[in-house]
């Protein structure tokens, strides 16, 4: 069951322009354009006529026109004008979905239109500040595997040994603090006085070991919110919460279900240093990117053979604490969505 009252991306904001954009979500087929205004409009993708894809179709001024009998639907999903017909019945509309344009992202509240409230939508002013590079993935595998991912970083000294890895013991041997929160989980994990990784050593001329901290924000059921970093061992990293002067990063990860076995990762990665060198960002992107695929073909893998064995028979390990978490930041909001469809 997906969990409908929530903020997705929907796509990156760059990516709506004067022509439709098609998109599943929630298995639900959604076309996304811009009017004449520039403002966004998210609409089911269904001509009310014949069922002909709207996404098919143009943009006419403020208007989605149906490419079949031309038909034109505003944002609000209102169809506004029939060829050859003076009137439009009051019926003729398609359904509109909640959406709203921040930090550089278009997001879409897939549930009850009456619940959708835009503060509540993830924070991520580094992509309006910070030099910043971005990417999608379109994955074979259920949405949570990201998240399930992103909250065991110990994977890292193991998947990822060529770009952030590392000291497998540094790695093994964090130390961790875990945090519940409303919306989900934080966590923060320390590896001090160890190697840095090659990311960090094709960026920076570091002399000797780092402390390096890697803090992490699931916001269910779709946000992860990173911020990373190093500076040279017993400088004040960790006992005076210096973060100036070394490797910074802001990270964003969204994951939103395309169907119950596919998903879309966005990804979103901000520098936090030598914003004097526009061409940092695209180095560590370029690293970066290589990290982002490993994960995607082991979660492809983990994915396939778990839905042939199910997952009765896993075991957790020390390295689970925020996962168990983000397990019952799902669980809630997944009754939570039960106990309103019931009601209804």
């Amino acid at each position: 069951m997906f969990i409908r009252n929530a903020w997705y991306i929907a796509t990156w904001a760059d990516e709506i322009r004067d022509i439709p954009f098609a998109r599943r979500i929630l298995g639900e087929a959604i076309v996304l354009f811009r009017d004449s205004a520039g403002k966004i409009g998210a609409l089911e993708d269904r001509c009310c006529h014949r069922g002909y894809p709207l996404a098919l179709g143009e943009v006419v001024g403020g208007s989605i026109q149906c490419g079949y009998h031309g038909l034109e639907f505003d944002i609000t999903g209102r169809c506004v004008r029939i060829p050859g017909q003076p009137n439009v019945p009051p019926g003729f509309r398609v359904r509109s979905y909640p959406v709203a344009e921040q930090d550089a992202m278009i997001w879409i509240w897939m549930g009850d239109p009456a619940r959708a409230d835009a503060a509540t939508i993830p924070g991520f002013p580094y992509n309006n500040d910070w030099p910043s590079r971005k990417m999608t993935s379109h994955a074979r595998f259920n949405y949570r595997r990201i998240v399930e991912n992103l909250m065991d970083l110990s994977h890292f000294a193991f998947l990822h040994k060529s770009t952030v890895g590392g000291s497998v013991d540094a790695h093994v041997n964090a130390k961790m603090s875990v945090t519940e929160t409303a919306r989900g989980v934080k966590f923060m994990r320390w590896l001090l006085d160890a190697p840095p990784p090659p990311l960090y050593l094709k960026a920076l001329p570091f002399k000797g070991n780092v402390d390096r901290w890697l803090e992490m924000e699931f916001v269910a059921p779709s946000a992860c919110l990173q911020y990373t970093g190093g500076i040279d061992a017993g400088t004040g990293a960790y006992d005076q919460g210096r973060r100036d002067g070394g490797f910074a990063l802001r990270m964003l990860h969204g994951v939103t279900p395309e169907t119950e076995h596919s998903c879309f990762y966005f990804f979103s990665l901000c520098t936090g240093f030598r914003h004097d060198d526009p061409s940092m960002v695209e180095r560590i992107f370029t690293e970066t990117q290589t990290t982002i695929r490993e994960d995607v073909v082991a979660l492809e893998a983990q994915d396939a053979r778990l839905r042939e064995t199910g997952e009765a028979r896993l075991h957790a390990i020390r390295s689970d604490a925020a996962r168990l978490q983000a397990d019952k930041a799902f669980d809630r909001l997944h009754k939570e969505e039960a106990a309103m469809q019931a009601g209804a």
